[in-house]
């Protein structure tokens, strides 16, 4: 029997901070999912750090001390990624540029809800891009 390969991504930040604001919707499945080591997600230094950031920024500081240990959790349960080769600037915002070399660099699709900011890498990296919907549906298929 051949074991099956475990389905990989890199989760953009703003599906992080929906998931683990957000229970019930797309990216809320994505963060359980992640929790239960459903898929393997795929991250750099300059992402996680980009996942801290924001959520420090934009939750209240008791919420952020809530939340604190399951992005914790969720980073110790990552596949770290070394980015090697960086395809910049690739996308209008420059903050997504860092998404899109740890995903070149993995060799694994992007699951955000900003589909248009990684349009271009999708047209000349072929960067496969997922919406969290599309990529529940991946893991339902599963």
């Amino acid at each position: 029997m051949t074991e099956q390969r475990m389905l990989q991504a890199v989760i953009d930040t703003n599906v992080v901070f929906e998931g683990v604001t957000t229970q019930g919707s797309a990216p809320g499945l994505i963060v359980e999912a992640w929790l239960s080591q459903v898929f393997v997600a795929c991250v750099s230094n300059a992402l996680a750090y980009e996942y801290k950031d924001v959520l420090a920024r934009k939750l209240s500081p008791a919420r952020w001390r809530r939340l604190q240990s399951i992005v914790g959790t969720l980073l110790a349960q990552a596949r770290f990624v070394p980015v090697y080769f960086s395809w910049r600037p690739m996308s209008p915002d420059p903050g997504d540029d860092h998404v899109i070399d740890c995903a070149m660099n993995a060799g694994v699709p992007v699951v955000t809800a900003n589909v248009r900011d990684f349009r271009l890498a999708q047209q000349t990296l072929g960067l496969v891009v997922l919406t969290p919907v599309d990529f529940v549906t991946r893991l339902a298929q599963m």
